[in-house]
């Protein structure tokens, strides 16, 4: 049970961070997490030891927690990894293709399609970013899609601070592209179109924006145990 529980704790948290709910630099106070969830704090430092573990968030001794705040390096590397492992993954992917895998696919986008159209902005963030551990997922990778998921949200942090609003307008279109030559058994343009996609968003950021703030109390207001 107590497993489970701080397996939810950390789910939820790292979800809100996914979605841009809780934006970085917020504290994350272990009773008011506490308190929210109907937890012991115990569990609650549990759960917030393995998103430091995932650099989600930072333990500042004599500090507590804080959602993790990337640096321009970080940034920079995480993007860089991505790349490396992303083009491999694609090209992996068309390898094993079948007609099954490119309709998951398609249905994802379209998916991430219906969130644009409807303005749900948290569905739409978080469509974006498992459009690439979706494609890991149906290679039967689990290693890769586990990696990926951590990356992706490690990006959402990154995006959140330093991405424009207009910057990610493109990515479903992308996606899109990206099938679709899946789809027609070009695997080098798939990956190509994979590395312009990443090359695209890194592109898009912009390293002297402000720092965004919100409040915890509010980034998990629709949370609960």
């Amino acid at each position: 049970m107590e497993t489970s529980t701080t397996s939810f704790i950390v789910d939820s948290l790292t979800k809100a961070i996914v979605e841009h709910r809780l934006m970085p630099g917020t504290k994350l106070a272990e009773q008011k997490l506490a308190d929210h969830f109907g937890v012991s704090r115990t569990l609650v430092r549990q759960a917030l030891f393995q998103l430091s573990q995932n650099r989600l968030i930072k333990l500042e001794p004599a500090r507590g927690a804080f959602v993790a705040t990337p640096s321009v390096d970080e940034a920079r590397q995480v993007f860089a990894v991505r790349r490396m492992l992303e083009a491999e993954m694609v090209r992996s992917f068309a390898s094993q293709s079948t007609a099954a895998k490119i309709r998951a696919l398609k249905q994802h986008v379209t998916a991430e399609k219906k969130a644009m159209e409807t303005n749900d902005v948290g569905q739409r963030t978080e469509l974006l970013g498992d459009f690439h551990v979706r494609m890991a997922e149906l290679m039967g990778n689990e290693v890769l899609a586990q990696l990926l998921g951590e990356l992706i949200s490690r990006c959402a942090l990154i995006t959140l601070m330093y991405q424009s609003a207009s910057a990610a307008e493109h990515s479903h279109e992308e996606h899109s592209d990206i099938v679709t030559a899946l789809a027609a058994g070009d695997a080098e343009h798939a990956v190509l179109l994979m590395q312009q996609h990443l090359d695209h968003v890194e592109a898009g950021l912009t390293f002297d924006r402000d720092l965004p703030t919100n409040d915890l109390s509010m980034a998990l207001s629709s949370v609960s145990l």
